[in-house]
């Protein structure tokens, strides 16, 4: 194993696009790191501690953040009111006709479509600035601002929330693909060391049996993500060679999850927002606010049934939602047959797009339940066993595998095709 692994580091080194990908992302990262401790002025720290360790959400958000949120450094808000950008955006093309036909004009389109996020993240940006500000004013973390002070405070942390698309956007053009997945999954390995002190660090002896059995169902989902993340359900296809009257058969691989790591971060976007609601709520003042602000918070507590059913649905539709975004039967129906390609006893045209559409449809469905089971599934045996102090949950663990698996795939098609040009040369 270790061997093994050597060897496939030592590939990435001789491999001057792969080296030129690392440096790219490492002057990224450097970039990102620094600017997430660069803090905003007027916070209590002690307080500003005190309320993340009292808070699960906020514990939550702080991981997706990279520690960002707990500094309260001028990337406090992190990739939020993009992920959200992006889920409206999404959502809108299939009510409004324009947006629906940009997503199906292929590159451009998509470039389109970025273009209208970033747009829509400001806006969304100010909103979560002020929003934070306004919490945390109510906890005395924040003295009161005047209006230039809070102007200057809400384009500071919106210009953060900027750079770090920017970076993501550097990422995803220069190195690999998921540019945002990939610095949400740097804030999750960031925190991992601090997170798992405070998981020791409030460990008691008895509780020691009920922390193996976490960590041994841990491993297994562990397993069991990579091996449904690199499932493949491969459709035979045959090209006719009228060279010969023979036949050279291959496949069409289709993933068992076809959409990646977004539905869990999307998913994951939205279902904090009524406890982000009942933050605000809660420090109102008004009696009937504080009552809706309670109720809100039994139901959409991590630990309970309401929250985790919401959660399991959220991950299924958005799984369907952005396969049907990345993957095309018509498209694919069309390339084959100008290709000459079939697939064996399927008619080419709409019998063709109806059998793709038949087979995705099965696969993503038993995708899309298992990243639902998965996503619940620690707060559902934390509730059973009692563990319920753990910093980073399943949602944080999954993300982070998935885009590593992403990651590896990437890299071993850039080996390949570097082979393979070494060869053709």
């Amino acid at each position: 194993m270790l061997n093994y692994i050597a060897q496939f580091f030592s590939k990435i080194f001789d491999s001057p696009k792969l080296k030129r990908k690392l440096l790219i992302i490492s002057l990224v990262l450097v970039v990102f790191r620094i600017a997430a401790h660069i803090p905003a002025a007027g916070i209590d720290r002690d307080s500003l501690t005190a309320l993340f360790l009292g808070s699960p959400l906020l514990s939550l958000l702080d991981v997706f953040s990279g520690g960002t949120l707990a500094n309260f450094s001028i990337m406090a808000l992190g990739l939020n009111p993009y992920i959200n950008a992006s889920i409206i955006l999404q959502i809108l093309g299939y009510v409004i006709p324009s947006l629906e036909e940009l997503q199906k004009e292929g590159e451009y389109g998509q470039e389109k479509i970025n273009q209208y996020t970033r747009f829509l993240t400001v806006p969304l940006a100010i909103l979560q600035s002020f929003g934070m500000y306004a919490l945390l004013k109510s906890q005395s973390i924040i003295s009161n601002l005047g209006v230039f002070e809070l102007v200057l405070l809400c384009i500071t942390m919106t210009a953060g929330t900027m750079l770090a698309v920017w970076l993501g956007d550097l990422i995803t053009e220069y190195a690999f693909k998921s540019g945002v997945s990939f610095l949400i999954f740097v804030g999750i390995i960031s925190r991992l060391p601090v997170s798992i002190s405070q998981t020791i660090t409030t460990i008691k002896s008895e509780d020691m049996f009920k922390y193996g059995i976490f960590l041994g169902l841990g491993l297994l989902v562990m397993g069991l993500i990579i091996f449904v993340n690199e499932a493949i359900r491969q459709i035979p296809i045959s090209y006719a060679k009228n060279t010969n009257l023979k036949q050279s058969a291959s496949y069409l691989p289709l993933r068992l999850n076809q959409a990646g790591v977004i539905p869990i971060i999307f998913a994951v976007s939205l279902v904090l927002m009524p406890s982000m609601i009942t933050q605000f709520l809660g420090s109102s003042g008004n009696q009937n606010l504080l009552n809706i602000a309670t109720n809100i918070q039994r139901y959409f507590n991590p630990q309970s049934l309401v929250y985790n059913i919401v959660y399991f649905v959220l991950v299924v539709a958005f799984t369907y939602f952005y396969t049907s975004v990345v993957f095309n039967p018509e498209k694919i129906s069309e390339n084959l047959q100008k290709s000459g390609g079939f697939i064996p006893g399927i008619r080419p045209g709409s019998a063709t797009i109806k059998y793709l559409n038949f087979i995705l449809n099965r696969i993503t469905l038993v995708g899309a339940v298992f990243l639902g089971l998965v996503a619940v599934l620690p707060s559902l045996v934390q509730g059973t066993v009692g563990v319920t102090n753990l910093a980073i949950g399943g949602t944080g663990i999954l993300i982070a595998i998935s885009v590593v698996l992403e990651i590896i795939r990437e890299i071993e098609g850039d080996l390949l095709m570097s082979k393979y040009e070494r060869y053709t040369k």
